[in-house]
């Protein structure tokens, strides 16, 4: 049966309650869980596989006080909010369900821009959420020059995975992290973590200057096509992260994610 899945960033239980009564009461099911600010346990990940889920047909975000102003909330959200659109797609609906204490930062990471805001405390709110409950199915026309998606537990460590979009062919791939960590890299097919890889011409430590923004980041020279990732295990929690085709003998066009 679809669902809303909702995050409360709130740990006000009868505010939460309050929510799915009225989605229930408005012939919606609805599950969720209250969100868990720990980046070293990898906490962030662990409602992924309910909200990537087919039952899953709406992911609501439920946001009080400053909880966006956090850095923690805003990497660990950015990062789910990363791979659920890489699983479910650019047109797969995600809310933010604000109450009336809540304070919108003046800027936020680049994943969570463009979710559309709703007032809880509007009295048509529920029924704005019942019709895009039942709109159809998102088919995920939308499209970007590249694929980024980010896995992680606390066996394997933080992996980004990036590389060019349906239509697209890097003759290599760069990835840097600004305040973080490269420890590896590997090559292999889209969606899963290679067990071995073949680098050609791997660089490690290069500087990279973005503004006043300073990334360290590593590079291959093999072939990426549409099928093909670029994987980068990441340590600590860097700001922003730059990736993109690489050659050493052209200039090339970079992609930037601020995660903080």
């Amino acid at each position: 049966m679809k669902r809303l899945w909702l995050t409360s960033m709130s740990r006000d239980e009868k505010a939460v309650k309050d929510i799915l009564a009225n989605l229930k009461k408005y012939g919606l099911e609805a599950s969720g869980h209250f969100w868990k600010d720990n980046l070293e346990k990898m906490e962030w990940i662990a409602p992924r596989e309910e909200i990537i889920s087919n039952d899953t047909a709406i992911w609501a975000i439920f946001l009080t006080g400053d909880c966006l102003n956090r850095d923690s909330t805003r990497y660990g959200l950015s990062l789910l909010t990363i791979t659920v659109r890489a699983k479910r797609g650019l047109d797969f609906p995600i809310i933010f369900l604000k109450d009336k204490n809540f304070l919108m930062p003046e800027e936020i990471p680049t994943p969570l821009r463009g979710i559309d805001v709703l007032d809880i405390t509007s009295p048509t709110v529920f029924a704005k959420l019942v019709a895009m409950f039942h709109r159809s199915p998102a088919k995920n026309t939308s499209e970007l020059d590249y694929k980024v998606d980010v896995y992680g537990n606390q066996q394997i460590g933080q992996w980004f995975e990036v590389g060019p979009g349906t239509n697209f062919q890097w003759e290599g791939a760069i990835f840097g992290v600004s305040n973080g960590e490269i420890t590896f890299h590997a090559v292999g097919k889209k969606g899963r973590l290679p067990e071995r890889a073949i680098l050609n011409y791997p660089i490690k430590d290069m500087k990279l200057a973005l503004g006043e923004e300073e990334f360290i980041s590593w590079a291959v020279q093999n072939p990426i096509g549409p099928d093909d990732s670029y994987f980068v295990q990441v340590k600590g929690y860097p700001s922003s992260i730059v990736f993109g085709p690489f050659s050493q003998n052209d200039e090339t066009e970079l992609f930037y994610l601020q995660l903080k």
